[in-house]
């Protein structure tokens, strides 16, 4: 039983790891479901269940072998005269890097920070290369109300699926039901209903309220992304005497300029107008 113990902590341990590298790396949760995303034929959900379990049965076979090595485990917290002591000079040292560790991430200082960037960066870059939705979980939408909120008619935007060759039974039908029908994304599915939206004018087509992500977008690629002219935006914004670059992302312009991605997010729809 012994053996067994070890050897199931072991593995469970490894692949533990293993899901934590791919967690670490995945998509948010809002890009992953609007492009489908997935890893050796799993999606973000399947990985987050397995990371789960796979946590789980290394806690209980972690218990399992602290009761079957209780002695050797105990002889590292007696002192030079045997006795039982918790606070060793190991055991204090242990301490210490676990609280370091704890605190250095609520405070947010390198490395830990560094760590915590680096995660994040990668779920950027899957979001320009996926690309972001409308808004959260709207691939749950159901056809009528999702071509509502981007300005289409719903019957027109079930036309041009049809137009498309795509499978739609009504406007009742969610984007992510039309796209397992259809053996796509429900990225791909917006993608070929765009065709009846209506035609804008630039700036006019910018959404009561930033999309998620939108603050991850730098000003040029916003600009570029909702037709605005951005020399225009941008000499609009300084003009109102913020520090701005075309390169800088909406949230580190705002924090540049002590204020909430919110606020300057409006400032750009005043200059759009």
């Amino acid at each position: 039983m012994r053996r067994i113990t070890s050897l199931t902590s072991l593995l469970a341990f490894l692949l533990t790891v293993l899901t934590s590298i791919i967690l670490y790396i995945v998509p948010q949760g809002r890009v992953a479901y609007w492009s489908n995303w997935k890893l050796w034929g799993l999606t973000k959900e399947q990985w987050g269940g397995l990371h789960i379990n796979l946590g789980f049965l290394f806690l209980i076979f972690l218990c399992l072998h602290i009761y079957y090595n209780w002695k050797p485990l105990t002889a590292y917290l007696k002192d030079k005269a045997r006795k039982l002591k918790i606070f060793t000079r190991e055991f204090n040292i242990a301490l210490i890097i676990v609280l370091i560790t704890a605190l250095g991430t609520w405070m947010e200082v390198p490395p830990f920070s560094t760590v915590l960037d680096i995660g994040e960066g990668f779920k950027d870059r899957a979001s320009i290369k996926y690309g972001e939705p409308p808004y959260g979980h709207a691939e749950l939408s159901p056809l009528k109300g999702f071509a509502q909120k981007m300005g289409m008619d719903p019957d027109k935007a079930l036309e041009a699926l049809h137009q498309s060759g795509l499978s739609a039974e009504n406007t009742g039908q969610t984007l992510k039901e039309i796209a397992e029908a259809n053996d796509l994304t429900p990225q791909q599915v917006y993608e070929a209903m765009k065709s009846a939206a209506p035609s804008m004018e630039p700036g006019q087509g910018l959404p009561p309220s930033p999309p998620p992500g939108t603050g991850n977008l730098s000003i040029k690629d916003f600009c570029a992304q909702y037709s605005l002219d951005r020399m225009a935006v941008v000499q609009f914004l300084r003009d109102k005497g913020l520090e701005i670059k075309g390169s800088m992302t909406l949230k580190e312009a705002a924090e540049a300029n002590n204020m909430g991605p919110l606020d300057l997010y409006d400032l750009i729809k005043e200059a759009a107008k």
